[in-house]
């Protein structure tokens, strides 16, 4: 039974197989990971409660046991998979506590199934995972060696099966709808904290039957100045004819993610803007015939950075990165990257955020593509949007 979960149980199967795979291969007896989007990768656990500990622990055997609070293990039963009984909850007096810890309980989950001379692996550079949280499953289970298995989840999701890219599709849907909602309504004297209402509701609403869920990321929607900066959000200002806006922007499906950025430019943008938007639409189409099986994450990087270079343009740093299911505060997936010294061999299925965004002195121009690798061939942009500079007024 899958109950309320997104997926099929040979897709769960498939992914736990992996994860074991992994396991063994680390040599560890088992697994606690507390990544929400690993958590809801291997269970379908689906709920805004990660700001308090809860995990999931993968065993050699058996169903993946899903721990958190006890209010959040009723969304357990909701979302996840599993029998009931691989669905725990531990106290409210747990929570933010300075007295007992939440990890306490889950050292007694993991004793009661004979762990306590294990080899057992935790995310220790993790969002999610604190420094207390550690110390104190250390100080639990003393005969235990609790080893650092950042990211083996993750590298087990970054070729995505069939389901999954069908579920990335429809996000890609909606990503289309909401840059267009950002183009269409961008115009000189609009405030922006009322463009991004506009967006965020045509997120949220979707596309047809297809809901739209929450963004791992707000919607990045800089003017200006502050388009020379890579992660700001937005204000109340007014949009200005003579400034450049760029929108990064994802759909969201069920968790998963197809980000798609365009800029706008309000006016007759600069020389200088308009020669730097045909070399990098040269470097993106450059990237994405480097992008197929067989070849590597930095050949993708090398192929747009050897356009940038000829045209005069220096650019450097990471251009990309594997995307699908995520939960605040990112979309990535934090493992290989679109950058020269990365050697990722690129497969079928792997689906990137190729990001090779430009931040100048004066402005800042992002054109990106959610891209799919494809059995043969170059790589698959998801998103439909005409790839250029958009200009109004």
């Amino acid at each position: 039974m899958t109950g309320n979960a997104p997926f099929s149980a040979a897709e769960y199967e498939r992914r736990l197989t992996l994860t074991r795979k992994a396991m063994q291969d680390a040599g560890l007896d088992a697994v606690f990971v507390t990544d929400p989007s690993n958590q809801a990768w291997l269970t379908g656990y689906d709920g805004w409660s990660f700001y308090v500990h809860q995990g999931v622990l993968v065993l050699p055997e058996g169903q993946p046991i899903w721990w958190g609070r006890h209010m959040d293990m009723i969304g357990g039963r909701r979302t996840c998979w599993m029998d009931w009984g691989n669905i725990l909850g531990y106290g409210d007096h747990f929570v933010q506590s300075s007295q007992i810890h939440p990890m306490q309980d889950l050292a007694q989950v993991m004793k009661a199934r004979g762990l306590e001379q294990a080899r057992i692996g935790v995310e220790m550079e993790n969002y999610y995972y604190s420094a207390k949280a550690h110390a104190v499953l250390g100080a639990e289970l003393p005969d235990a060696q609790l080893q650092d298995a950042t990211g083996l989840v993750n590298w087990q999701r970054l070729v995505k099966s069939d389901d999954e890219i069908a579920f990335i599709r429809k996000a890609a849907r909606i990503s289309e709808k909401v840059m267009q909602v950002a183009l269409d309504r961008a115009a000189p004297g609009i405030r922006k904290n009322d463009l991004v209402a506009e967006i965020m509701h045509a997120g949220i609403t979707g596309v047809g039957d297809d809901w739209g869920d929450y963004p791992a990321i707000v919607p990045l929607t800089p003017s200006g100045l502050d388009a020379t900066a890579a992660h700001l959000t937005w204000n109340g200002d007014r949009m200005r004819t003579g400034e450049a806006t760029f929108f990064e922007l994802s759909g969201c499906y069920r968790r998963y993610h197809a980000p798609l950025c365009r800029t706008i430019f309000l006016g007759t943008p600069p020389g200088e803007m308009k020669r730097t938007e045909a070399a990098q639409i040269e470097g993106i189409a450059a990237g994405l015939e480097a992008a197929r099986p067989g070849n590597r994450t930095c050949d993708i990087a090398n192929a747009f950075m050897t356009v940038m270079a000829k045209h005069g343009i220096e650019r450097k740093g990471r251009m990309g990165y594997p995307i699908g299911l995520s939960y605040p505060p990112d979309w990535g997936e934090r493992t290989a990257s679109i950058r020269s010294e990365d050697e990722t061999v690129l497969q079928p299925g792997m689906v990137f955020h190729f990001m090779p965004a430009l931040w100048m002195d004066d402005w800042g121009l992002e054109t990106t593509e959610t891209i799919l690798i494809s059995k043969d061939g170059p790589a698959q942009p998801l998103c439909d949007v005409a790839r250029k500079l958009f200009t109004k007024g």
